[in-house]
């Protein structure tokens, strides 16, 4: 278990690594190039990216992939084309990047700065996440990324499979994502949904969960409910669930709050529980003695629910427990259950 900053503190960590060995630039959707072929003025010229990744050249029957790649990498796919085709025998391309023309990667959910990026380079998860200031305390434990590929229309000879190509869809190649992309047409527009697991991303240390993001990318990172345990616990505190359909039950949050103080008063415990819409919260009597000593059934417990274990040696009457539960809650650490 670990609190949020703890957890940001390594997605910085991991991000400064990340950017200190960040490889050439990749040219992406909209970049304006110049590809100059030496001793061939006719084939030398401008071209700008299309939105789906291709360039076309002239004399070349088929449009060319250049969205993905570097500038050396594009270099060397145009001499073999150039070079297959009978266009040049010996051919000596240079390429470089006139502009840099960004789509934003947009980052939302439990980040502490949500946050629009301009991806005039590649950018990898932990580095948007960094550059977002982290989880927020009550994130939970998957990173979620929607991408938009527009796909080509099937009559345009093109030589590459949009969807099976990493630099478009990285989960097509990348066990780790979890990916659907869901096709609305020849010559339209496809989703696709990666879900990355937090835990492997930062403790793995494999790469593949660390993947590239691209122009219009959308992060999200999903809210999960928090459960509290204060008063007569060796470790007070609110714990994140992983996700909403995680079940906490009270002997669970007994036992992550490292069990009851000596003091404790079991048998006169409360959940405190605010009803979706409602100003008031119930107070729900629970005899956490008997369910520990499985006299009881558990109760499972609901997000921001909070356990109230009073100490034996206070005289706090039980009509006062919601205050006194609140304002111990409202400062406590919280933790992610991992």
């Amino acid at each position: 278990m670990e609190t949020a900053r703890q957890t940001n503190e390594r997605i910085a960590e991991l991000a400064l690594a990340e950017t200190s060995k960040q490889g050439d630039y990749v040219i992406g959707g909209g970049d304006l190039l110049g590809i100059e072929v030496f001793d061939v003025p006719e084939l030398s010229r401008e071209v700008r990216v299309n939105e789906s990744g291709f360039v076309s050249i002239p004399l070349v029957p088929v449009k060319v992939q250049a969205a993905g790649l570097t500038a050396f990498q594009l270099q060397d796919k145009l001499a073999e084309l150039l070079q297959s085709n009978g266009l040049v025998t010996h051919p000596q391309i240079t390429v470089t990047v006139k502009e840099q023309h960004s789509e934003p990667i947009t980052v939302i959910g439990a980040v502490r700065t949500p946050l629009t990026l301009q991806a005039v380079h590649q950018m990898t998860l932990l580095q948007v996440l960094s550059q977002a200031g982290g989880i927020t305390d009550d994130a939970g434990s998957k990173v979620l990324i929607t991408r938009v590929r527009r796909l080509p229309d099937p009559a345009t000879p093109d030589p590459a499979n949009l969807s099976n190509n990493p630099a478009n869809n990285p989960a097509a190649s990348d066990p780790a994502a979890n990916s659907q992309a869901v096709s609305q047409g020849a010559g339209s527009e496809s989703k696709d949904s990666i879900s990355i697991d937090l835990n492997d991303l930062l403790d793995s240390g494999d790469p593949k969960f660390n993947i590239p993001l691209y122009g219009g990318d959308v992060v999200t990172v999903p809210h999960s409910g928090v459960i509290y345990a204060v008063g007569a616990v060796q470790r007070p505190g609110g714990f994140a669930m992983e996700t909403d359909r995680q079940q906490l039950t009270v002997l669970k949050i007994v036992s992550l709050a490292g069990g009851l103080s000596p003091t404790a008063k079991p048998s006169k415990a409360v959940i405190l529980r605010q009803p979706s819409g409602s100003a008031q919260r119930l107070q729900l009597p629970v005899d956490v003695k008997r369910i520990i000593t499985l006299k009881s059934d558990d109760l499972v417990l609901q997000r921001n629910d909070i356990l109230y274990v009073p100490d034996s040696t206070g005289k706090h009457a039980l009509r006062r427990s919601a205050e006194i539960a609140i304002a111990i809650a409202t400062g406590a650490a919280i933790i992610r259950v991992q």
